[in-house]
């Protein structure tokens, strides 16, 4: 801005001096028009316009142009690509993914063990876990992948697991209906309220854990994402039941306040009618995501953690686990129909024997 003032100020500058010296040129001959040599002074008077014209020109619009070709082009959007290095931990080729203790992630993440998804599984072929490695990570609003995986030095395999790794994760199976107080606990809404899960007596519930900060799309916005696609079918659907509820419980509790949790729940148009995000004491927390099989370690500012949906029926009874990722929308609708339509004699209640959890 301030060079385009320069400009403008020194353009101004030669006008004047142009309208000045075409004036002073005009009185010039009107009183020298009977003076021998005026016609030589006239010529000399049209050279000296000419150069002061052409040092306009050339000191102004080649300028303006080179300006014009250094503006930068605005910032691409979409995906983004982080170069990453760190140590392999585990190889789940069948899920073509990757578990590596990655280094921080300037601008992005810190330093954490985590699944990566490999766009091409066959690159994990020539690694193994031990190994030192570099890849690029590409990350968009929707999922993330990896490529351009390179092996930088090989290490012996630790025998020992690492503390915190994601376990594998099988397809959907349906819950062993194993007897535990997950009706019982007391939570804290994203509007402040207090909130037991009994409370939903007689609805289906869907639940699913997640931590606000996650960086992965394909993770806890992937989880949330099936919630807001799952509960607008069911909502956008004829006939279809409306006593359900989706719960989302988070593993932050030092971060995700309710305040919090209300403003990502309205990034993902909730209706709180029919969802509700929870958070409570971390030991709390621990407790019912250790009885839903849940397991979760923090690592820095951020978690390692697997992947849980669980779908439970309106008299209490857990009716299936999808220990996974990806898009479940329309399963989860699927068994929570079957849910709200079925009521098996042979199916154990989840609620407790205690009436509280003091």
């Amino acid at each position: 801005m301030f060079i385009r003032n320069q400009r403008q100020v020194r353009l101004i500058s030669y006008l004047d001096m142009m309208r000045i010296i075409m004036w002073t040129r005009s009185f010039g001959n009107a009183s020298a028009r009977h003076e021998c040599g005026s016609h030589k002074r006239g010529q000399a008077l049209r050279r000296w316009v000419s150069m002061l014209v052409t040092s306009l020109l050339l000191t102004f619009y080649p300028q303006r142009s080179r300006a014009a070709e250094t503006t930068p082009d605005p910032p691409p959007g979409g995906t983004r690509e982080f170069t990453v290095k760190g140590v392999v931990k585990k190889i789940e080729r069948e899920n073509g993914q990757v578990i590596v203790a990655h280094e921080a992630i300037p601008g992005f993440m810190d330093a954490m063990t985590m699944p990566f998804r490999a766009k091409n599984p066959g690159v994990l072929a020539a690694i193994q876990a031990g190994d030192s490695v570099s890849f690029t990570l590409s990350v968009n609003a929707e999922q993330s992948w990896i490529d351009h995986v390179v092996k930088i030095s090989a290490r012996t395999p630790s025998p020992t697991a690492t503390n915190g790794e994601p376990a594998e994760a099988a397809g959907s199976t349906v819950a062993s209906h194993q007897r535990h107080p997950l009706l019982n606990y007391a939570f804290t809404n994203e509007l402040g309220r207090p909130v037991r899960l009994g409370d939903f007596h007689g609805q289906v519930l869907a639940m699913t854990f997640f931590f606000s900060r996650c960086p992965i799309p394909d993770y806890c916005p992937r989880l949330t994402k099936n919630f807001e696609e799952a509960s607008r079918r069911l909502r956008d659907t004829p006939g279809a039941p409306t006593n359900y509820h989706f719960l989302s419980v988070t593993f932050d509790p030092e971060f995700d306040t309710p305040t919090r949790l209300k403003a990502y729940a309205e990034s993902f148009g909730y209706d709180p009618s029919h969802w509700s995000f929870l958070t409570g004491p971390s030991n709390r927390v621990a407790e019912l995501a250790g009885l839903s099989n849940m397991k979760y370690q923090r690592d820095g500012v951020f978690f390692n953690h697997d992947l849980r949906t669980l779908i439970i029926d309106g008299g209490g009874r857990l009716r299936m686990v999808f220990p996974l990722g990806g898009n479940l929308s329309d399963a989860i609708v699927q068994e929570m129909l079957k849910a709200a339509s079925t009521n098996k004699p042979d199916g154990k209640s989840i609620s407790s024997s205690h009436s509280s959890y003091q």
